[in-house]
């Protein structure tokens, strides 16, 4: 009886053990496979849509900013046709340089006290005064003889009762001739202090 008893507790030691081990077998197999397969099919999916979402606001992003440019392209020359209009109706004019020279000459001293008449009138409207040269030197020495000129002519207007704060000064050296000819007519054309109103 006793090996009878011994010979079932040992049976059901062993069921019982096995029991044990098959469901913690199941559960480590089952915890094994979910992760293996989320590997899998996580790299082949979460690349392709963030990817295809990159390229898109790539692009979206690329026509919005060619669509700004073009915006504030036909802004400024709306601006420009209104101040040319402007310019025209007001007849201010452009005063001229001798060749690398920044001093204000005798006959641009006229047409400034002209222009100061214009723009004491018209007192709220900014002023800008563009300094240009003609080709010749380097486009250093030019934006430099450029600003010269600019700020020669902002001090003959303030010294004409011109309150500074309303002027302000560029140089565009040789960047923007009047005249695109290569001789001296050309050249003094380009040579000049041109103004702007904002």
């Amino acid at each position: 009886m006793k090996k009878s008893l011994t010979l079932i507790g040992l049976l059901l030691f062993f069921a019982f053990g096995l029991m044990i081990l098959g469901g913690c077998a199941e559960k480590q197999a089952v915890v094994k496979d979910e992760p293996a397969q989320e590997q899998k099919v996580a790299p082949t999916q979460a690349p392709a849509a963030p990817v295809a979402d990159d390229e898109a606001a790539r692009r979206a992003k690329e026509q919005a900013d060619r669509e700004a440019a073009l915006r504030a392209q036909a802004a400024r020359d709306a601006a420009a046709k209104k101040n040319a209009a402007a310019l025209a109706d007001l007849n201010i004019q452009n005063v001229y340089f001798d060749f690398d020279k920044s001093s204000i000459r005798p006959d641009a001293r006229e047409i400034l006290k002209a222009n100061a008449d214009i723009f004491t009138k018209n007192s709220a409207a900014k002023i800008v005064v563009e300094g240009h040269c003609d080709e010749r030197g380097t486009a250093e020495y030019n934006m430099a003889l450029g600003e010269r000129r600019a700020q020669e002519v902002k001090q003959y207007l303030v010294n004409l009762g011109i309150d500074a704060g309303r002027i302000e000064t560029v140089s565009y050296g040789e960047e923007r001739p009047a005249d695109q000819g290569h001789t001296e007519d050309a050249w003094a054309q380009n040579r000049r202090a041109q103004f702007v109103l904002k």
